[in-house]
């Protein structure tokens, strides 16, 4: 087959690496507004240089890794019935814009798969297996962790859409993939303690978030730019009947001051290393979606509910109160 891939970024060059190893792959294709990164990328793996709009017309299968502004109008031009996209997440920044593209690929009948690779991990699926089976009981309390290594440069800042939608809307899409639960109202707080720069953008370096679920168990969110021991994703499930955790082990970034105690040896440094193995996954998933092998693993609905929740965040930290989902416009 022949996939496209447009944007060959940090995320999109390793997409690209992985689908150039796909023993399915016959013709791997880039296109890149950085003609020289793109040139580079395509001889590193043996790929072809393209037009984005060559790649449109005529690749079996797209990758969308550009800047987020660029993922709504990209996939408007790239989906379609007979041709399957993955996107990144996510769609758009805006509410409304995310609603629009949804409704555009539904009435299309297109196929678009999100990239919100936790799914993939195998850690967390381990973690759905549990809920599903009943290992657990019911669920009384989740706590999920999502803190970056370092802060992003400052150019990055303004076109983030801010910590919840940018770092945090992967935990509330794991929250709902992991339980099986709709999350129904968030009480959300955040401040700018470690980086005066977000302060310029309207934005927070730290951010905390309750989350109530449809059947009363509660969610309890961390976020943070800046983790001085490494990239730390987390998640813990306590139960009736057991108590669980996904990002617990030898290279989780915390220091345990207990005298039998543990001190991470080669602590996670950035999402690449953290989640690797779930990125190709994700990917062959997607080859799999284009040879009609399996349906599609995550829909563009699921962005839609995830951005949601952030909305729903964004205005409980600005007003200071409880935001209930459905106050978001669906």
């Amino acid at each position: 087959m022949h996939i496209g891939v447009v944007g060959v970024g940090r995320i999109g060059a390793f997409h690209a690496r992985v689908l150039s190893e796909h023993p399915e792959v016959r013709r791997l294709s880039i296109s890149d507004i950085d003609g020289a990164r793109a040139a580079a990328v395509a001889e590193r793996l043996g790929a072809y240089v393209e037009s984005a709009d060559h790649l449109l017309e005529h690749a079996d299968g797209i990758v969308i890794a550009t800047d987020t502004a660029g993922h709504a109008s990209l996939i408007e031009r790239a989906a379609r019935p007979d041709r399957p996209v993955f996107c990144e997440k996510p769609i758009a920044l805006e509410l409304e814009t995310t609603r629009s593209i949804v409704d555009r690929v539904g009435a299309a009948g297109a196929v678009v798969q999100i990239g919100f690779q936790r799914r993939f991990d195998a850690a967390y699926r381990r973690a759905r297996a549990a809920v599903q089976d009943g290992t657990l009981g019911r669920i009384y309390i989740i706590r999920t962790a999502g803190h970056d290594a370092e802060p992003p440069h400052e150019s990055y800042i303004s076109t983030s859409g801010g910590i919840f939608r940018d770092l945090n809307i992967h935990d509330f899409d794991i929250i709902r993939y992991v339980t099986g639960q709709d999350i129904i109202e968030v009480y959300a707080d955040g401040g700018v303690l470690g980086h005066a720069m977000y302060a310029k953008y309207d934005d927070v370096d730290t951010a905390v978030a309750v989350l109530r679920l449809n059947d009363g168990a509660l969610a309890i969110m961390s976020g943070a730019r800046h983790d001085p021991r490494g990239y730390d994703i987390r998640m813990e499930l306590l139960g009736s009947a057991d108590s669980i955790a996904v990002g617990m082990g030898e290279r989780m970034p915390l220091r345990s001051l207990e005298a039998e105690g543990f001190v991470p040896v080669a602590a996670w440094s950035s999402f690449l290393d953290r989640f690797g193995d779930a990125y190709r996954e994700e990917l062959h998933a997607f080859v799999d979606v284009i040879a009609g092998r399996q349906p599609n693993p995550c829909p563009p609905e699921e962005a839609l509910i995830a951005m949601r929740v952030a909305v729903a965040c964004d205005r409980s930290l600005r007003e200071h109160r409880p935001v209930r989902i459905a106050e978001i416009d669906a």
